[in-house]
């Protein structure tokens, strides 16, 4: 029997960048994870990463990513999404270093 389709956010890297980015319900590229569009339905899932895989000048590597409705947007359910949503660990740079949201273009 197959798993219940759990709620999916679309996942990328920014090509020029490298800033993780994240798929808006309109269409744009958002640094933030809450400015997510959450999918609940497994057919528009796969158009949306489909739309998402075509953008190649734009985007790298894109995916879904399991997550679930918050306060404020879309959150991670799992420890690697909560991680590549705070940023480099490195080294205080890039989203750690911004007091501000800021939106791929």
């Amino acid at each position: 029997m197959p798993r219940p389709f759990t709620p999916k956010i679309v996942t990328a890297n920014h090509l020029l960048e490298g800033d993780v980015v994240y798929l808006t319900e309109d269409g744009r590229w958002s640094r933030q994870m809450q400015d997510a569009e959450l999918i609940d339905e497994e057919a528009h899932a796969t158009i949306r990463l489909l739309d998402a895989e075509r953008q190649g000048n734009v985007v790298v590597g894109a995916y879904l990513a399991d997550a679930k409705a918050g306060a404020n947007g879309p959150e991670p359910v799992h420890f690697r999404e909560a991680f590549r949503s705070r940023g480099p660990s490195n080294y205080h740079h890039g989203k750690q270093a911004d007091s501000f949201a800021v939106a791929a273009e």
